[in-house]
């Protein structure tokens, strides 16, 4: 049976996110991130409430808010905080950016419409909780989306993805090795499907497509 890491990833802080956040702002990413804006929020009514856990520098946040959603963006890394605060400036939209941890969301229950989580949960220690909390801060009827990376996915995958961020050469290389690295903490449709099943939600469906998973989970109405 496959195990389920409890461990949290160390956070990005400082130049280490900054270089992050410069990688993922190629026009391809961008293009990519406002594409999955439309399609994640697609059926919201206008001005919902939508939460991202760890927006890392914010960019999906910002896109959301373009279309009219009321966005909170909550992350453990500082620097991240400010990072999307400033990019929400820049693109002249409100985020509600907060400093918190997935695992103890500072919401009362019952506060958003969706909930997305993008490329971090396979970083956080205590990943059912996360979970829980999602289940307690969404409405009735409400929807938790997780797109991350797969540990299923091959090298094959991860080459291709990385050929399509528009990067130089360099950072390539310097994106494709963490990548490698990540995939040995990324869960699996099984894993997923398992952390669902102790979690308040009880189940979930699951997409893959790529180097990516996606985890839709909806607190019924």
């Amino acid at each position: 049976m496959e195990k389920i890491t409890q461990n949290q990833a160390p956070g990005m802080e400082g130049a280490m996110a900054r270089w992050y956040a410069r990688q993922r702002a190629s026009a391809p990413q961008i293009a990519a991130v406002r594409r999955y804006a439309a399609q994640v929020t697609a059926g919201l009514p206008a001005g919902a409430d939508v939460l991202e856990v760890a927006p890392g520098p914010g960019y999906l946040a910002v896109e959301m808010a373009r279309l009219g959603c009321a966005v909170t963006a909550l992350d453990l890394s500082r620097t991240f905080v400010e990072i999307t605060a400033d990019n929400a400036r820049r693109a002249g939209v409100r985020v509600d950016v907060r400093h918190g941890d997935a695992a103890d969301l500072p919401f009362p229950g019952g506060s958003f419409d969706l909930v997305v989580c993008q490329a971090a949960f396979k970083n956080f220690g205590r990943p059912v909780r996360a979970l829980d909390e999602m289940h307690r801060v969404l409405r009735s009827g409400g929807t938790a989306v997780i797109h991350d990376m797969s540990r299923e996915a091959s090298r094959a995958d991860i080459d291709e993805e990385v050929r399509g961020m528009g990067l130089t050469p360099l950072n390539s290389f310097m994106t494709k090795v963490p990548l490698l690295a990540l995939r040995r903490r990324a869960y699996s449709r099984g894993l997923f499907a398992r952390l669902a099943a102790e979690s308040a939600f009880g189940t979930c469906e699951i997409r893959t497509e790529g180097i990516s998973v996606e985890v839709r989970l909806t607190r019924p109405a």
